[in-house]
Parts: structure tokens; sequence; C-alpha cells
């Protein structure tokens, strides 16, 4: 194999594919990643068995073949040379390491045989719809955070990917993720292609990954679905991950049906109050309390052994007198996400969960639960 790459659109590809690399694993080959020469291209593709990512770049390829070298190591020399340099890439026939060369820079690497590369059958993907990169973008963004990290609810441990027709007239594209304290849940205007989708449970690292290629692309996702297994086309870069194989709780009974207490404040004014006030509260519990009455809400943080703290907002609130507490990281997680200049709160009584509303509209709507203070 022999080509001559820009060190530019080789470090674009490797930063896209090594990011699913396991720096420590057991099996060797899945340390490196997959060169594969052929026509005016380098393909890219790089795996940690759960999840595959593949990446082309456009070469000018003088003899094709394919290898696989380490990819952190790859990545790491390929960030060091200068801009604007053009990358040799060979390997005789007869030997077992690449050789790269720019300029007076020259490094020999270790391969492993391309035939040893794993491959994660995709099989069939029944179900495939485009989907706008600032669409899904906006539904990772506004559920990410309410993924639970507790291994043992690993069916918790992703985003819950589904169509919802509980409005005919209005199907939806859902997305859901609670860590069984916080609940997010937002919805889009079903894509074409879309309906009869299974519902799908997208790991955790997978999201992550999706957002991080989201980062960089503008235009349409190509997204391809079947029972186990999720694909998306985002640009050139292509993501295929093996889902969760659980069954996702039955969300709509946590979501208040009943809150019929309603509070209005400046999304901007709550979110500094609350990070103010809660700066005194414990690491461990960071509880605060709202104690809201006619058109004034009072926050407050009692701490023990650092003290105590209050602030007092002015709020659109008509009903009976209310103390509830929350996790102030919570709180502040779920104001982050709200697009519109006021927060709706929807309240019940101290020991019911409350639920949150973007007054912008939007689809998205948050429930998050009490705390004893």
């Amino acid at each position: 194999m022999r080509l001559v790459i820009e060190r530019g659109e080789l470090l674009r590809a490797l930063g896209h594919v090594t990011s699913v690399v396991e720096r420590r694993t057991t099996i060797p080959i899945l340390s490196n990643v997959l060169l594969k020469a052929s026509g005016s291209v380098l393909a890219f593709k790089a795996t940690d068995l759960e999840r595959e990512v593949i990446e082309e770049a456009p070469a000018s390829v003088e003899s094709a073949g394919s290898l696989t070298v380490p990819a952190h190591l790859l990545h790491d020399i390929v960030r060091k040379l200068p801009d604007g340099a053009q990358v040799e890439l060979n390997r005789e026939a007869d030997n077992d390491r690449l050789t790269l060369s720019a300029g007076h820079s020259r490094f020999a690497l270790q391969t492993l045989p391309a035939e040893d590369f794993p491959d994660i059958a995709v099989g069939d993907l029944p179900h495939t719809f485009e989907i706008s990169s600032g669409d899904l973008k906006r539904l990772i963004d506004k559920t990410r955070f309410a993924i639970s990290t507790e291994e043992t609810r690993y069916y918790l441990n992703g985003i819950y990917l589904h169509t919802s027709a509980a409005n005919p007239d209005n199907p939806v594209l859902r997305a859901v993720a609670t860590d069984g304290h916080r609940l997010a849940q937002v919805d889009l205007p079903l894509p074409d292609g879309a309906d009869g989708m299974p519902g799908v449970i997208i790991p955790r690292k997978t999201v992550h990954e999706v957002h991080r290629l989201l980062e960089a692309s503008g235009g349409s996702v190509t997204v391809g679905v079947s029972e186990t297994k999720v694909r998306f086309e985002i640009g050139t870069v292509t993501l295929t991950s093996k889902l969760i194989d659980g069954t996702f709780p039955d969300y709509g009974r946590v979501i208040p049906q009943s809150n019929d207490k309603e509070m209005k404040v400046s999304n901007a004014e709550f979110m500094s109050a609350v990070d103010r006030v809660s700066t005194i509260a414990s690491e461990r519990g960071r509880a605060v309390k709202l104690a809201v009455s006619s058109d004034k809400l009072v926050l407050s943080v009692n701490n023990p052994e650092g003290g105590s703290a209050t602030e007092e907002l002015g709020v659109s609130y008509a009903a009976d007198q209310l103390e509830i507490g929350f996790n102030a990281r919570y709180l502040l997680d779920i104001a982050g996400q709200l697009e519109g200049e006021e927060a709706s709160f929807l309240l019940s009584d101290p020991g019911s969960p409350a639920m949150v509303r973007d007054t912008s509209g939007g689809g998205a709507l948050y429930v998050v639960m009490p705390m004893r203070v």
C-alpha cells in the first residue's frame, strides 16, 4: 500500500474514528484503526465491538491495500505534524510495518492484518429516515443530561427514541431519558420513514459520540434502525451502534397529570438565584427549598455546617402557599435547557414530582422529584 494524503484530511478522519477506540483493551486489534486504500480514497474504520465508525478522505493512491495500525498513536503523530504537510503512507508487501513520512519526519508503525479486524454485522435496517442535524442535536441536547449512570439499571443508560401517536393528528418522534430523579422528554414532528420504527434505547456512549459528530456537521442525518442496531450517517461519517437490550420503563406513569399549581418565573433570574443560594449547600445533598406564595418565591438553603442563604424572586402564582425541596443541580440542569424567557412549574404538594415546561413551546417537558428539606 502506498499513498499520499494531506495532513488536515488525515487528521479530520482520524479524529472522527479514534474516539471509539479504547486506550486500554485486552484485544490488541481493537486498539487499531483499519486503513483501506483504493481508487482515490483512504477509508478508515474503528470499533470497540459495541460501536463502529467509518470515515473516508481523499488521497492520491499509488497502490491499493489495507492494514491496521495503532489508532491513538497514529492520531498523535499526525496531530503534531505541520499544517498543510503532505503525508506519505507506505507498506511494502513483505514488511509488517507502515512507514509514515512527512517532510523530514519519518515513523515506522507496527501493523496487524486487516483480515483480523472485527466487523459489526449490521444486517437489515428496515426503518430509515432523514432528520436535520439541528433537530437531532436538539433531541440529544435536551435529554442526555438525564441519562442514568447507574449500571445496575442498564436500561436507563441511554436515550429512549421512539414514535408516539398519543395525538393521532400529530404523531411525533420522541426522545426520553431518566435517572429516576428527573426525566426529560422532547418531541419532534415525525420524519418521513420513521412511522412504525421500534422503540430503541441508544447507549450513553453512542449518544455522546453522535453529539460530538453533529457539532461539526450541517445538513441532514440519515438514521437507520432495527431491533438491535442503529446507524447514523453524518456527512462522510457512518456510526453504527448496538442498542441496549432491555425494556424502557413506562415513563408516562411518572409524568404528573393533576399538578394544578402553576408558577411562572423568569428563567434567567431563577437560574442565577438557585446557583447563588446553592453555593452554601452541602455537596452531598444540594437541597434547596422553594417557598412559593402569592406572586413571591423564596429560595432557601440551610446547611448546619456551612450556614444558610435565602433569596426572594417575583413570580406569577395564584394558588395556595407551598413549600417544596429539590436538588439544586437538577433544577439548574433543567433550567439550562429551556429556550423561553419564562419557566413554567406545575406543582402539586411537597411529596409529589414537579413538571417544568418551556413557555416557548418546542415540545419539551421535564419532571423532577422532590427532596425532603
